[in-house]
């Protein structure tokens, strides 16, 4: 689990190359478009523009090289020409990106035009649970002091997080050990040590934390039909504290 410097260095390169994907992203005006022109945008700009590899293309059977789950759509939204982006929806964008054999993982939930002042907060929620989880990261930490302090937040705020699914170490491979559960007890669970690299990725709804998943055996809902949310940073464990490798421009003044 504990990546050597010359590994954390190609981590580093990867994790700047995934975050100018989304600065590309924010750029882009997403009402109007499919999830399939969004998927096939991002698809040139990472092969072509950054000569990397999308990582999520043909990992476990998977055709395409981003989940797009829009609204109600936990996680794993699959791209299609026929799923067209409205002004009023939030969608999040979860992309992988490898690089010289090293992959970094991150997502961004977009809010498209004018969408509802309970959309935004939940937007809004979402990201500061992430970091919440983030602050926690440091040698001598532990996972659960991480996945307490995500679901103790987003609870404070009215909301779940989902617990089926979590973040996940990371480097060589898309999903490594140790899994990063959005839930957990203070001072439980693996002991965080320096040059550890995983991702932090709650996914917090609006209402219950329940989800189930279509028939397409790929994307997951929420069991009530409300809106859901997610951010993803891939972070490194330091000396000090923690080094997020897929921090974007517009975050480094936070």
């Amino acid at each position: 689990m504990v990546k050597t410097p010359d590994e954390l260095a190609l981590l580093r390169v990867s994790g700047r190359l995934l975050a100018s994907v989304f600065e590309m992203l924010d750029g882009l005006d997403l009402a109007g478009m499919s999830t399939l022109q969004v998927n096939d945008l991002v698809d040139r700009f990472i092969t072509e523009d950054l000569a990397a590899r999308p990582a999520s293309k043909g990992q476990y059977g998977y055709e395409y090289v981003l989940n797009c789950s829009r609204n109600h759509v936990v996680c794993h939204g699959v791209p299609s020409a026929g799923e067209i982006i409205a002004d009023g929806d939030i969608v999040n964008l979860d992309i992988t990106l490898e690089k010289d054999g090293f992959i970094a993982d991150s997502s961004k939930t977009y809010v498209v035009g004018d969408a509802t002042p309970a959309a935004r907060r939940l937007v809004r929620l979402a990201q500061a649970t992430m970091w919440k989880g983030i602050a926690q990261v440091r040698p001598g930490a532990t996972l659960g002091d991480v996945g307490y302090a995500i679901e103790r937040h987003a609870k404070r705020n009215g909301c779940s997080v989902v617990r089926e699914y979590c973040g996940h170490g990371i480097g060589r491979e898309m999903h490594e050990e140790p899994q990063v559960l959005n839930f957990g007890q203070p001072g439980r669970g693996v002991t965080l040590r320096e040059g550890m690299v995983f991702t932090v990725e709650p996914m917090v709804n609006q209402g219950t934390r329940q989800v189930a998943t279509e028939a397409d055996g790929w994307t997951v809902v929420t069991l009530d039909g409300k809106l859901s949310a997610q951010f993803e940073h891939t972070v490194a464990v330091t000396a000090t504290g923690v080094e997020i490798l897929t921090l974007r421009r517009d975050e480094r003044r936070m």
